[in-house]
């Protein structure tokens, strides 16, 4: 498998990410080796559309682009699927549209591929605060709040449950033959709802004997965190939303694969964050920066408490209301478009 195997997918929305739409794009058509092609996805906003494809022509990039209108229901999971659809090599990666690529972020996932068992790679998404510092409230625990890694992930390549879903690829003829992502899961606009991957990544590995998704945290893009997710406010709302999501999960695939990652992330991280801190606390801490270092300390504990306590109530809420998400039609990709992949080499 080489390079030209990738299609890389980045879905859009909203003008209010013009910027790092455009990084983000520029991440992609300058990586060397270069992937087969990228993809813009627009959510159902033709103006936005319409820019891109002038954006395009301006930067007159080397890597072929095709701007392309969301032929699903709106939301994240409906664009990606539209871009699956289209996409015409063995492996396609996702990109969020505020996210840029490092240097051989292509490269990296291409030697991730290598063994035919692995079904998917995804990598490291760092955390771009505002000013170049994380609220000092805010603790690492919970960076997938604002869509990025976090303590308790691998730091090592090896097999996860799961990825990240500003920072992943899988094999197309998967997707396909898993029906895509599950458009009852997933961001719609600035609703803050998710899982639509981890629900996807589950089926893929149940479906085949072996299969196995690696997380190489050398894949990595950085991952722009705008100034209105750095309330406590927004992480609140977002560990809600997050438990109301893990429901819908759990009762689509069971809450055995469902809370897999969960029960560890529980029993584990975030103890293990809390002990960390609460010993910072009492031992002996430079005199110059004692007073904002306890007070970081003592803020981020209350907040893993808070934002697990907030999760859970999400998650008992939408189970004890019995709140479903529809079945899942036998495919979510565009029928007219769902072919076979044309470029395939190696595994």
């Amino acid at each position: 498998m080489g390079s030209d195997d990738i299609t890389v997918v980045i879905c859009a929305y909203t003008h209010r990410r013009w910027n790092d739409l455009c990084s983000s794009i520029t991440s992609v058509v300058t990586q060397a080796p270069p992937p087969f092609e990228l993809l813009v996805v627009t959510d159902h906003n033709d103006e936005l559309g319409d820019d891109v494809v002038d954006f395009v022509a301006r930067t007159t990039p080397t890597v072929p682009v095709r701007v392309l209108r969301n032929t699903g229901p709106q939301g994240l999971s409906g664009a990606r699927n539209t871009g699956v659809a289209a996409a015409r090599t063995a492996v396609v990666a996702f990109l969020d549209d505020d996210a840029t690529a490092d240097d051989g972020w292509v490269q990296t996932m291409v030697a991730g591929y290598t063994d035919g068992r692995v079904r998917g790679v995804g990598g490291h998404a760092r955390a771009r605060w505002p000013g170049g510092r994380r609220p000092g409230w805010f603790p690492a625990e919970f960076d997938w709040v604002v869509g990025c890694s976090y303590p308790g992930q691998p730091t090592v390549c090896e097999p996860v449950r799961n990825f990240i879903g500003a920072n992943m690829s899988l094999r197309r003829d998967d997707i396909i033959a898993a029906g895509g992502f599950h458009t009852g899961l997933g961001r719609v606009g600035r609703i803050p709802l998710g899982c639509e991957e981890t629900e996807l990544c589950i089926r893929i590995t149940r479906s085949s004997a072996g299969a196995r998704l690696v997380f190489d945290p050398a894949m990595a893009v950085a991952h722009r965190v705008t100034e209105d997710r750095t309330s406590p406010r927004y992480y609140l709302r977002r560990c809600y939303a997050e438990g109301v999501s893990k429901a819908a999960v759990s009762g689509l695939v069971g809450a055995a694969d469902g809370l897999a990652s969960e029960r560890t992330y529980t029993a584990v991280v975030l103890p293990r964050g809390i002990a960390s801190r609460i010993g910072g606390l009492v031992g002996l801490v430079p005199a110059t920066a004692a007073a904002r270092s306890r007070a970081e300390m003592a803020t981020q504990s209350a907040m893993i408490v808070a934002g697990a306590l907030v999760t859970a109530a999400g998650y008992a809420r939408a189970r004890l209301s019995g709140a479903t998400v529809p079945e899942r039609a036998d495919s979510q990709i565009p029928i007219a478009v769902a072919q076979p992949a044309l470029r395939k080499s190696g595994t």
